[in-house]
């Protein structure tokens, strides 16, 4: 498939306002320049390095001082917030209180407990579409999975998520080091995941038990005087009110490996697994081409794996390190904006969820006991 395939024809041009240029909200900046009909006309960044890194992605953009410019500019279609975690609430707070526009927000949603009723009133009196960015969702590879899982299973009765992946890297502020920032390592990496379940086994969940730690990152860094405190692996099991269960194991000192990503869901019919690679520009040159990510089926009877790669154009990939899924995020968040798409795919509800699950296995993990989801309550 070429890149010229995949963009659609538009109907009118959709001005971004962006708020936050970092790593994500760079990423961001490189998928909409790939879309058609769309163009970034305002970007807060406070930090001077990324700031400008953002103005050479976009260099048509405007640069503004506080949020409050930003928020100032009338030609804005829609909001981007790729801001620290920590901010997303009082960012989105500032929004509603000067104009509703449609928003993509990326997760996590917030990051502490006493932000969930807050956000639950938000969700209630905000008039305007509010997406949160679950790009897993939209990776090819677990798109796929998704949409066959039905029929491959015959109904999903186990799924487990496993990611070994590299270690977080540096980000402004060093903001990424520390739970009070993050949320926690389960709350800021694993929201994906979390979502990822509630949706293939369309149930939300009413238990966690999870165990994990600090065991390899980070120890031996300072900041301020602070050693971060973010755990680097953990294993979680949750329990779902249709009385399904999901495992996720974690692991953040696996970057050898061939999958960063390995997703399998098994029921009476068979098995169908997702592997995905990690980003291209982290394979070692030595060993050749990247692999390509696979969807295999594994039916019971007969037996025999189907092995399907699920090759993604190479312009995407560049884009950025999420396997082509900031595009289509953005092509259904663009069809949200311009009428064509009744509602978000991903609601403020659903990031809600993948947030408090997040939070529940990190209090499983530091109290040593199952954590009920009635325990966060909005």
């Amino acid at each position: 498939m070429t890149t010229d395939t995949l963009f659609k024809p538009v109907v009118r041009t959709v001005t971004y306002g962006v708020i936050g240029c970092g790593m994500m909200g760079q990423e961001h900046l490189r998928n909409i320049a790939l879309l058609q009909g769309t163009r970034v006309g305002t970007i807060y960044e406070p930090d001077p390095l990324m700031r400008a890194e953002a103005a050479r992605i976009a260099p048509e953009a405007r640069m503004v001082d506080t949020l409050d410019e930003l928020l100032a500019d009338d030609d804005l279609d829609c909001l981007l917030i790729a801001s620290p975690n920590f901010r997303h609430v009082e960012q989105l707070q500032a929004v509603a209180a000067r104009k509703a526009l449609p928003v993509l927000v990326e997760k996590p949603l917030f990051t502490d407990p006493e932000h969930s009723r807050a956000v639950a009133e938000f969700a209630r009196s905000y008039p305007a579409p509010v997406w949160v960015a679950m790009e897993y969702r939209y990776m090819p590879p677990v798109a796929r999975l998704l949409e066959q899982a039905e029929a491959a299973t015959g109904g999903i009765r186990m799924l487990t998520i496993r990611e070994h992946r590299f270690p977080f890297l540096r980000k402004v502020g060093d903001w990424n080091r520390f739970n009070r920032y993050t949320g926690g390592t389960f709350v800021e990496k694993c929201c994906h995941f979390f979502d990822l379940m509630r949706l293939a086994l369309k149930s939300d969940p009413v238990r966690v038990m999870a165990m994990g730690g600090q065991a390899q990152n980070h120890q031996d860094e300072a900041y301020e005087g602070h050693v971060p405190d973010i755990f680097d692996h953990g294993y979680v099991i949750v329990e779902f009110a249709s009385g399904m269960r999901a495992m996720l194991e974690l692991c953040m000192f696996a970057e050898g490996a061939r999958w960063q990503e390995e997703i399998s869901a098994v029921g009476h019919r068979g098995k169908i697994e997702a592997l995905v690679p990690g980003p291209g520009r982290f394979w070692p040159e030595h060993l050749g081409a990247p692999p390509v990510a696979q969807v295999i089926v594994s039916p019971r009877e007969p037996k025999g794996p189907e092995v399907h790669e699920i090759p993604v154009d190479p312009t995407l990939l560049e884009a950025g390190d999420h396997n082509g899924s900031t595009f289509y995020q953005h092509q259904r968040f663009l069809e949200v904006v311009r009428g064509e798409r009744p509602a978000p795919e991903v609601s403020i509800e659903d990031g809600r969820w993948a947030v408090l699950m997040g939070m529940a296995a990190q209090r499983s993990m530091i109290e040593g006991r199952a954590v009920e989801l009635s325990e966060f309550d909005a």
